[in-house]
């Protein structure tokens, strides 16, 4: 992944801000042996309540930026609620590591961001082949 984040307030450059952050809290690092990637999020969330604090800070950023694409209240507060339970859920010891590997709320907003992008933005859609 090209690790040149543009600074611009086009929702190209946003795109591309957010697909970045996405990748360093879902799935940067690989695990020896299995067949899945962690990140950021995951990794930080071992951390008892400060690590869940930061990950929420990290996951809320992806929230404003889609703020900052015009993005509906709906579409805000669904984020908002996936960042919630991934918090929540995320500070439960043990319990809450493992779903912080199964459950990636960063991912799913990066999904609603890419919908929104296709639908309201289409000079700035990025065809995956």
């Amino acid at each position: 992944m090209d690790m040149e984040l543009p600074l611009g307030t086009d929702p190209v450059s946003i795109l591309r801000r957010v697909e970045m952050l996405e990748y360093v809290l879902e799935r940067a690092i690989a695990l020896p042996g299995i067949r899945r990637k962690v990140g950021l999020d995951a990794v930080i969330g071992l951390v008892p309540v400060a690590g869940d604090v930061i990950a929420a800070a990290l996951g809320m950023y992806l929230v404003w930026e889609a703020r900052n694409l015009g993005m509906s209240k709906w579409q805000l507060a669904r984020m908002t609620a996936n960042v919630g339970v991934d918090t929540l859920l995320g500070a439960i010891p043990v319990a809450g590591d493992l779903f912080d590997f199964v459950f990636r709320s960063n991912s799913r907003n990066l999904r609603i961001i890419r919908k929104h992008i296709d639908k309201h933005h289409p000079h700035a859609r990025v065809i995956e082949g």
